[in-house]
């Protein structure tokens, strides 16, 4: 065919007006439940398909559109007298236009019908349309009937869908099902054996970020986190964010240790640079682990379970470093797996023990007053020192059971207390941050103390970021506790955040510095000028100064001589007392002294459960 189409009954249509064709079904109603004879027939099925709000369009066996209807022109963003009639190798107004030629010259060739989504731009927009092309044969001529449905809308909740089960919200990186697919598809289909490693990134000390500059900086520092770490990865690298502070590093391939452990520490030294974020600089560092396939493992699993396992190997020596995994860390891991399960077991079976340590007046040697210290007796009844369960115990949640249990311990035995330290002595018991920040608990907690009958006893001893953070500690539990009369400690002062503009803002009745400033402190001049420079702001804020594991004569003979500090804790008074030591000394001086009259023990003291909590 040549020059212009053959004009039809369609491009009649597509005109809205023109000469009515015969009707070869003679009189009665057509197929259309429309009387053939009625001579409007043709204008009312005109106006019935211009109406529709389907995009219709019919093209000849050479593509050329015959018949455009008002949905299908609005689609193309283009008048429907510019498409219909177009002649033989002229150029329609659009790309897609010009591709619906040559597909349909394909579907009447293969005579089968094809489904398609078409993306189609205009100058205002970018549409999805489902679109059905369909050959039909109508008044001896073979052509293809296309009719398209706008489902823009319902693409983009279906994109929103995949994105929000496939990408991280805050990020968009890759989750961890991403990333575990890729790297389970490179150990399944690499034709060659391939070498790659994982890499676990946990950012360090983030909660304490995230508590003292808000959520919302903490929200900015992982994005800024996630650029950093993915700025100059190749096209075969993938980065995932697969918890909160938590990243996941493919590598692939993998030429070498030594040349991935420079790509490590290179990452390691683009995390230190500084972050400015919502006008402060913050500064911070992750701890990285890694796992090498197939050295470390054969699957995802493993290989993400030993990277983990290197991490916290290495945070647990030294934060913002790096290291490889090797088989030796996976004992120490089970260790921490024993540790874990002998820890439940032990709340279960309340096999934790308090011992006492005093601290003393350094020039009477008086016992000002002890602090509670939790001990853990192990399946060989080997006592275990807090090192090596508390910070498990605040991790997987167990601490505020365990500080529950304590209390209840040092109640069973005030009286044994007061007869070896002397009645009415404080009584310290630590408390974790994270403790600190949680309302729930710390109102618990607060009651347990007033139940004791004696709240004014107990100091409770918490470290510097429970009053840093912005947690409620300090405008909720802090009022609660004084309350009470409740004595509140600062510990291990000097080695957390020193923020002098929260001390402003604190009522602490205590600063108990910590050991490593007191350690040799006759022959270290800096931890002089230190030590004195905290005993002076303990006497501006009307604090007492308490100076921490004192063990050796030239220390507390320095404290003595050089420093108006008056009380000390250490090894070189008394080492922690258990409770059973104390039961043991109170049966060896009963049997020498059976008729002196001693004082009744107290009796209906406090018993701590984890079904009924306390109780008489």
């Amino acid at each position: 065919m040549s020059g212009a189409p053959e004009r039809s009954e369609f491009s009649v249509i597509a005109g809205g007006s023109g000469p009515t064709p015969p009707d070869e079904s003679g009189t009665g109603p057509n197929d259309c439940g429309v009387e053939a004879g009625d001579p409007s027939r043709v204008n009312f099925l005109a106006e019935v398909v211009r109406l529709l709000p389907t995009a219709v369009t019919v093209q000849d066996e050479q593509g050329h559109f015959v018949f455009v209807n008002a949905a299908a022109a609005a689609q193309f963003n283009v008048p429907a007298g510019a498409i219909v009639g177009t002649g033989s190798g002229a150029l329609l107004p659009s790309k897609e236009l010009n591709d619906r030629v040559n597909l349909a010259r394909g579907v009447l060739q293969s005579g089968r019908i094809r489904i398609s989504e078409e993306l189609i731009r205009t100058d205002h927009t970018t549409k999805t349309y489902l679109t059905t092309h369909e050959p039909v044969r109508i008044s001896d001529r073979n052509l293809m009937l296309s009719s398209s449905v706008d489902i823009s809308g319902q693409k983009a909740v279906e994109e929103e869908l995949f994105r929000c089960a496939y990408f991280d919200d805050l990020t968009g990186l890759p989750t961890r099902r991403v990333i575990e697919q890729h790297a389970n598809s490179l150990i399944r289909e690499g034709e060659q054996p391939v070498r790659f490693a994982v890499a676990f990134l946990d950012i360090d000390n983030f909660k304490h970020i995230n508590d003292y500059y808000g959520h919302a900086s903490g929200d900015e520092l992982l994005i800024e986190v996630a650029r950093r770490l993915s700025f100059g990865l190749r096209g075969t690298d993938m980065l995932s964010r697969i918890s909160g502070d938590e990243f996941l590093l493919l590598l692939n391939p993998v030429q070498s240790d030594a040349e991935l452990a420079d790509y490590i520490g290179f990452l390691l030294q683009r995390l230190k640079a500084p972050f400015f974020i919502e006008g402060s600089e913050l500064f911070a560092s992750a701890s990285i682990g890694v796992s090498i396939y197939p050295d470390h493992g054969d699957s995802y699993e493993v290989l993400r379970q030993n990277a983990d396992t290197a991490m916290y190997h290495i945070k647990n020596e030294k934060k913002g470093g790096a290291v490889i995994f090797d088989s030796g860390m996976q004992r120490e891991a089970l260790t921490r797996m024993e540790i874990e399960q002998s820890l439940r077991l032990a709340i279960l079976d309340k096999r934790f023990y308090c011992a006492f340590q005093p601290k003393v007046d350094i020039r009477t040697q008086q016992v000002r007053g002890i602090e509670a210290l939790v001990r853990l007796r192990n399946d060989d009844g080997v006592i275990q020192a807090p090192g090596t369960f508390v910070d498990l115990a605040i991790e997987l949640g167990l601490i505020d059971e365990l500080t529950h249990l304590v209390l209840a311990e040092i109640m069973r035995s005030i009286d044994l207390i007061d007869e070896r330290f002397g009645a009415g002595v404080s009584i310290s018991i630590n408390v974790a941050a994270k403790q600190a920040g949680n309302v729930a608990f710390m109102t618990s907690f607060a009651r347990a103390l007033e139940k004791t009958g004696c709240p004014a006893r107990f100091v409770v001893e918490v470290t510097e970021d429970a009053f840093v953070a912005k947690t409620r500690f300090q405008t909720e539990i802090l009022p609660v506790l004084r309350s009470l009369g409740v004595g509140i400690s600062i510990d291990d002062f000097g080695i957390g955040y020193s923020s002098l503009s929260a001390l402003a803002d604190i009522t602490a009745d205590e600063i108990k510095i910590d050991r490593s400033f007191i350690v040799d402190i006759h022959k270290r001049p800096r931890s002089q000028g230190i030590l004195k420079a905290i005993e002076s702001l303990g006497d501006a804020l009307g604090m007492t100064v308490i100076a921490e594991g004192v063990e050796k004569f030239e220390e507390l003979a320095y404290l003595q001589a050089a420093t108006r500090i008056k009380y000390a804790q250490g090894f070189y008074f008394s080492e922690p007392v258990f409770l059973e030591d104390l039961e043991s000394d109170k049966r060896a001086v009963s049997k020498r002294s059976t008729s002196s009259i001693g004082r009744p023990l107290q009796e209906n003291r406090l018993t701590y459960s984890r079904a009924t909590g306390y109780s008489p």
